[in-house]
């Protein structure tokens, strides 16, 4: 990421200024720029190198001094810093804000105090600023930087109020100021000593700057890597819609959680929670981290299941219904959601993968118990949820048996009060069980050939999305808009039941962009 981060500070006789600059660089790097200042202003010596850390995976050099070394670099920074404390500033003068044009860089900038007792008020003002040429880049990095530099910051003030308290508990300096005598012609005199207090002595933090050099090289090298340009054949999928808007909620949810009152307690409750609720994606790499036994494949799962016990499990997967898997083994269970999800647009997946208690269906549609949770008795008695009982066959050493020896190790009971046949649809079902029935097809080609499905029948969500619920036609239309999709005929009941379900994984911004089509569209009728 081509971005710097610069504190900058202001300064009670000379205004804002920048106290340290971390940059990321490439050889040859041009001599660094200088400024006179008092020691307020200062933050390293003149004849100080400064500070330099080597990225061994990238070869890339970030460098820390008062200013940047590249000249037309230093105005950019210095009007940041001037703006920054000045007239972008959030209300309450502390806290985040964005600001910037095309021409200077744009600027995420992190208003604060720092505690001094010799300070007009008790407290002198600084800022955070990050400067860089994208905007879109910085603006979808704000929850990670609010958060990172929030820990920074919230260091820095720590730090600086016990000096700022031991100092008060020798010299109350609230007292020593009421008792003596104003002059106004004397009181710059009097102010310019204690405005030259530089935030090492604020703090009492011998090795501060290399700290911060520290702090700030991470953040340059984890804000850069964390969102990489990817090349993509045509428009982006409905998935990576969806996992894109996913995570930027979850960055945003804890950025709010951490900010508010008792954040960190709040923050590590969250995060359990997260993880134990929103745990959508299982990726072939973490399939094989799991412990112990675990099913490998679709194939893999309709061998050990039996063809017909398979098919009622995938027919209530895609239909939506909730699918509960009890037993003792959570890293089998977790294998079966990992190769049950793959049927589904990641929009449609809701997974707690092992609980201790139930969990409602509008919570998850993929749910794993302990052997001893009961089921509910409205949950047991409904068409729309399934139950695997995964129990013991006989006691023998697990880690002895293969992988392929999953059936003799547990029993699999497969209950459901659905009355419905599942053997007629629907049609996305018919053609993945030619697929898996086909030996001729290895494992790759099955997962290529569901790939091709899920988008097919994504595709058609979209039309039926769009026909029944933007432009509100109505069902006679809508019939035949199925009947055009290939949904009718055979299934035709299953068929329709999947693409409502799917149409709730569309992405928002799917949604949006096809509401502002269509009410563009009718404010251009209207003229």
């Amino acid at each position: 990421m081509n971005a710097l981060v610069a504190l900058c500070h202001f300064c009670e006789l000379h205004g804002p200024r920048t106290l340290f600059c971390t940059e990321a660089l490439h050889p040859p790097s041009p001599s660094p720029s200088s400024q006179a200042g008092a020691p307020g202003c200062r933050s390293l010596p003149a004849s100080h190198p400064g500070f330099m850390s080597i990225d061994d995976e990238t070869g890339i050099r970030f460098l820390s001094h008062q200013h940047p070394r590249q000249p037309q670099l230093f105005s950019v920074v210095r009007q940041a810093c001037v703006r920054s404390l000045s007239c972008e500033v959030c209300p309450g003068r502390e806290g985040p804000i964005f600001f910037g044009d095309e021409q200077h860089g744009f600027v995420f900038s992190h208003t604060f105090f720092i505690k001094d007792s010799l300070a007009r008020g008790f407290q002198r003002w600084y800022s955070i600023v990050m400067v860089a040429m994208d905007r879109i880049y910085l603006i979808n990095s704000w929850p990670f930087l609010l958060r990172h530099l929030r820990l920074t910051i919230q260091s820095l003030q720590s730090t600086a109020l016990k000096v700022f308290d031991n100092e008060q508990g020798v010299c109350p300096q609230r007292a020593v100021r009421m008792n003596s005598v104003f002059s106004p012609a004397v009181f710059p005199h009097q102010r310019s000593g204690n405005a030259a207090r530089s935030l090492t002595s604020l703090t009492q933090h011998p090795n501060l700057w290399a700290s911060l050099h520290s702090s700030f090289s991470w953040l340059l090298k984890a804000c850069g890597s964390r969102l990489t340009e990817k090349l993509l054949e045509g428009a982006p999928t409905e998935d990576t819609l969806v996992l894109i808007e996913r995570q930027t909620e979850q960055e945003e949810e804890m950025s709010c959680w951490e900010g508010a009152e008792g954040g960190a307690a709040k923050s590590q409750r969250h995060q359990s929670e997260s993880e134990l609720g929103h745990d959508f994606l299982y990726d072939d790499a973490k399939l094989d981290e799991l412990p112990g036994p675990k099913f490998r494949s679709l194939r893999h799962l309709r061998q050990v299941l039996g063809a017909a016990e398979f098919r009622q499990l995938v027919w209530h997967v895609l239909m939506g219904n909730q699918v509960i898997w009890r037993g003792a083994d959570p890293g089998l269970i977790q294998s079966a959601f990992t190769v049950l999800k793959s049927l589904l647009p990641v929009g449609c997946v809701r997974s707690v993968p092992y609980s201790a208690q139930y969990e409602e269906a509008y919570k998850c549609n993929f749910l794993g118990l302990s052997p001893d949770v009961p089921i509910p008795t409205h949950v047991s008695s409904s068409e729309f949820s399934v139950l695997v009982d995964v129990t013991s066959e006989k006691s023998c050493q697990i880690s002895a048996m293969g992988e392929d020896d999953i059936s003799s190790l547990y029993q699999y009971t497969i209950s459901s009060a659905n009355t419905q046949p599942t053997d007629r649809g629907p049609t996305l079902l018919n053609k993945l069980e030619v697929a898996l029935s086909n030996e001729n097809l290895s494992v790759e080609v099955v997962s290529h050939c569901l790939l091709c499905l899920k988008e097919e029948w994504m595709n058609k969500v979209k039309v039926l999305f769009k026909f029944s619920k933007v432009d509100g036609r109505g069902r006679e239309d809508t019939q035949k808009v199925l009947a055009l999709l290939g949904a009718t005929g055979p299934g035709e009941e299953d068929n329709v039941r999947l693409l409502k379900f799917w149409m709730t994984g569309l992405s928002k911004t799917y949604k949006s962009h096809l509401m502002t089509a269509v009410r563009s569209e009718t404010q251009a009728r209207s003229f």
